[in-house]
């Protein structure tokens, strides 16, 4: 067995928590790891770590190579596919199914589950055991797993079952997102799932499905992999649903109770984390949620029926039952060029992160943390001085012609124009405060020398 977690996505509808450089599958929301490292952590229930694949852009490649490599450290960057293009599910599974075959050579009828990287399971026994039995039963079908609905949603999409078969069903139809009258009616009708975006099947009948109901994307499957990748962002932005599995009469679905929740807005979230929150002070204010990603203080008086989501540069507010139209705000966000489309004051880079402590027009302070074993770029600033004070760790400097390494509670002072690089040569991470000063404080105001990591 084998699997593919797919992680491009961006998730809107959790801003201000989840932004473009850093987006909601990489957010540590309900304990201490990210939904990442729990989708991956459940998928080593059922398959060895060595067989667990990624797939995302060129931007997240080291968000998912670092936060996996926390928790597994055998894990191996080969397992982090990156997409020659952003385009939707069905060419993502398509350059994977590709890797699959001819890199690392699986064999073409043993099944492979892909599945998102961002959801909620409530019970990791009933999924390992619902996954498992899909993988060993799929056959030569297109499987997915729907989930037994559990109220009326109408931010979902369903899947509409037919003739039960051994221990999956025929899928008759898939259905948009329903209105509530219609989403009430497929509840009480018993006949219909939510589709949860799991999907299971072997490279052999992938490639069937695709010559049959996708021959834009098949043609190009069939070239040789360096004309396939070259060649791949021709291909049309779809879903693996509209591509294939709602077109095929080969499609499967297996039923899947475990708890699930894709969340896919605060509102969803609220039904997974309990309401009580020991830093909000509510006076005669009713069905509030509050989360504040800086555990700040607070206080609501005389209100109802709101989401307060709080990081350190901005606030989000809105009526309960109206998540879905966060991604209103984002586009606000990006048609006016705002900053705050992109990443937090918490800035995640390939070596680790800084957050912005301070930021004035003539100083700023940052808290920079490097992971084992990684570093700065080689580098120099034309218009500012940096003092670094090490406040955890041991930590590697290059000083201009100097090479130190400095213990907690000491320092070193970087004048303009001189050459530096700061490493963590250690085995657990290195902290240090950054205090810059100058005319001109921009992250554009560097030159590289050296990159581990490839950037300019």
């Amino acid at each position: 067995m084998h699997s593919v977690i797919l992680c491009g996505g961006s998730g809107t509808r959790l801003w201000p928590l989840s932004r473009k450089n850093f987006p909601k599958q990489f957010l540590n929301l309900y304990n201490d790891n990210s939904l990442l490292q729990e989708t991956f952590l459940r998928l080593r229930e059922i398959m060895p770590a060595e067989n667990i694949y990624f797939i995302t852009n060129n931007d997240n490649f080291f968000n998912v190579f670092n936060q996996i490599k926390e928790i597994e450290k055998s894990f191996k960057a080969s397992q982090v596919l990156i997409e020659p293009a952003s385009l939707n599910t069905a060419p993502a599974m398509t350059y994977a199914i590709k890797h699959l075959a001819e890199k690392a050579k699986v064999d073409l009828d043993e099944p492979i589950i892909f599945l998102p990287s961002d959801h909620y399971i409530g019970d990791k026994e009933a999924f390992a055991k619902t996954v498992a039995g899909a993988m060993a039963n799929v056959g030569p079908h297109i499987g997915t797993i729907g989930i037994v609905p559990s109220k009326p949603e109408t931010g979902y999409g369903y899947i509409r079952k037919g003739e039960r078969e051994n221990n999956y069903f025929k899928v008759l139809e898939f259905r948009e997102k329903p209105d509530r009258a219609v989403a009430e009616e497929y509840l009480r009708s018993g006949q219909y799932l939510w589709n949860s975006g799991m999907y299971i099947f072997t490279i052999r009948a992938f490639v069937k499905e695709l010559r049959l109901h996708a021959p834009e994307i098949y043609s190009l499957l069939t070239k040789d992999f360096e004309n396939f990748t070259r060649q791949f962002h021709t291909l049309p932005s779809i879903s693996i649903d509209y591509a294939i599995s709602e077109k095929s009469n080969n499609t499967i679905v297996f039923e899947g109770d475990f708890g699930w929740n894709d969340i896919g807005s605060f509102d969803s979230l609220t039904e997974i984390l309990d309401n009580h929150n020991p830093r909000h002070i509510s006076i005669d204010s009713k069905n509030v949620f509050v989360h504040s990603a800086n555990n700040r203080l607070v206080a609501t008086l005389g209100v109802e029926d709101l989401n307060v989501i709080e990081t350190n540069d901005s606030i989000l507010v809105y009526k309960r039952g109206r998540g879905e139209e966060v991604k209103k705000i984002v586009d606000h966000l990006k048609e006016n060029n705002l900053k705050e489309i992109e990443h937090n004051l918490v800035v995640h880079r390939p070596w680790g992160k800084y957050e912005v402590l301070i930021d004035s027009p003539l100083h700023k302070v940052k808290k920079i943390t490097v992971y084992p074993g990684a570093q700065l770029s080689l580098q120099k600033h034309f218009h500012r001085v940096e003092h670094w004070v090490v406040i955890k760790g041991m930590a590697k400097v290059t000083n201009g012609d100097k090479e130190i390494f400095l213990k907690e509670n000491e320092s070193t002072f970087i004048p303009a124009m001189t050459v530096h690089r700061l490493e963590n040569p250690g085995k657990i991470n290195v902290e240090i405060i950054e205090v810059q000063t100058g005319h001109y404080l921009e992250e554009d105001d560097i030159i590289r020398f050296e990159d581990a990591y490839n950037r300019k």
